[in-house]
């Protein structure tokens, strides 16, 4: 996302950043450092001038009020989108792939659970790979996110030609259509792809309570925005969703030393349930 000119933005003092700083730390768990002012003042100068104000403390008693929630979940679309592509840290599908192989002729649904899909491409990444290894046995991909924005593009599945970089040509041909006219320089998951992977919005401060075990959740190039607390807050959280040896699955930067008990590492980044469910 390309932030507004600087030229362009309403100025923020101190203490109206540390009162955003706080709200989006208690909203997403995500600490916003001194360094993130600008990306902020960039990201929402435009949602004031919308409404009409002229300071940021107008507009964050607008987005506390009782009356605001659709404006305050645009705030945190706009500062919680993250960058995400097809194919990411490409080792971790190959495990995908080796562990679903391992339930393949299974009568129960092999689920995956993308906890951070952002705009799709992991969940979908996830489909094909689940796609080419399972055949006719089930398997079920949930992918949530907390901003409703980038879950709407996720459901529609359709990419700059330019974010695809990583996927095999043999999946690209398989699973997915090129733009034609209009829509060149574009691709659109199938159909059939697009169906096999649900997408919901979920807050991992506070998961929703529908969505069931899995065998394995990606929780990747997330966790590097939270605090210690929030990281085993975030894990505590998500834990009770893995089915006993389920697989716990972070990106290549982090991870969960020192944050848990519950996952033991299998790997560096990917790490497995032990125990029942308490």
């Amino acid at each position: 996302m390309n932030d507004s000119s600087p030229l362009s933005n309403i100025p923020i003092t101190d203490g109206e950043f540390a009162q955003f700083q706080k709200l989006i730390f208690q909203i997403a768990g995500i600490s916003l450092s001194d360094a993130k002012k600008v990306l902020l003042v960039g990201r929402l100068s435009k949602r004031l001038k919308h409404h009409g104000f002229t300071t940021f403390t107008q507009y964050y008693r607008h987005v506390t009020s009782d009356s605001a929630q659709k404006e305050l979940q645009t705030m945190v679309d706009l500062l919680t989108t993250n960058e995400t592509y097809f194919f990411r840290e490409p080792k971790h599908f190959d495990f995908l792939s080796n562990l679903a192989a391992r339930h393949k002729g299974n009568a129960t649904p092999f689920r995956a659970w993308s906890a951070a899909s952002s705009s799709g491409e992991e969940a979908y990444t996830m489909a094909m790979v689940l796609a080419e290894t399972l055949g006719n046995t089930p398997w079920e991909i949930i992918g949530t996110d907390i901003s409703t924005h980038v879950l709407t593009k996720a459901e529609r599945g359709h990419y700059s030609m330019e974010r695809t970089d990583g996927i095999p040509p043999s999946l690209l041909k398989k699973h997915c259509l090129k733009g034609m006219g209009d829509h060149a320089g574009t691709l659109l998951i199938t159909r059939e792809l697009r169906n096999r992977v649900q997408f919901l919005q979920s807050n991992l401060m506070e998961p929703r309570k529908d969505l069931g075990q899995f065998d394995v959740i990606f929780l990747r190039n997330v966790m590097i925005y939270f605090d210690a607390d929030t990281k085993r807050k975030v894990i505590e959280n998500l834990v009770p969703y893995l089915k006993p040896d389920g697989h716990f699955i972070v990106g290549h930067s982090e991870s969960l030393n020192g944050l848990t008990s519950d996952l033991a590492p299998l790997r560096p980044t990917i790490y497995r349930r032990h125990g029942t469910r308490v």
